[in-house]
């Protein structure tokens, strides 16, 4: 009888320490509505790009002008990847890194999806922004 109580311990134990975060698949709006994001597999980890932007832009297409890598201020949002290396943070989330065109600044993401809404905090040393997207 002891035996079966420990098998049944440990049987309950492997799900809570495996739990998974939800999926970040799919194509998701911007919390201020001017791009889509898709986020896919890349390789055994998660990545991001913009797929599409929804505001008006310069002829030629938007650039990445405010990077702090000045070989790489040509180089067009579209297409642009901007998340890579996310990988589960056990049920917690998504965990990688990031980058925001907007602003030239790479930084730690911490991504969580509940139902259609993807939140995302954003961290540069102690200060932290955070989104939430809608999917598409």
């Amino acid at each position: 009888m002891v035996r079966k109580l420990g098998l049944g311990l440990i049987l309950f134990a492997v799900p809570a320490s495996a739990a998974a975060p939800a999926p970040i698949s799919g194509r998701w709006k911007t919390d201020d509505g001017k791009g889509i994001v898709v986020m896919m597999p890349c390789g055994a980890k998660m990545c991001g790009k913009v797929e599409r932007l929804l505001i008006k832009q310069p002829a030629g297409g938007q650039r990445d002008e405010r990077n702090p890598d000045k070989e790489k201020r040509d180089r067009k949002v579209e297409g642009l990847q901007i998340y890579w290396d996310l990988a589960p943070d056990g049920e917690h989330g998504w965990k990688g890194q990031g980058y925001s065109p907007e602003d030239g600044r790479y930084y730690q993401a911490h991504l969580r999806a509940k139902g259609n809404k993807l939140t995302m905090k954003g961290c540069v040393a102690v200060f932290c922004r955070t989104v939430t997207w809608t999917k598409m």
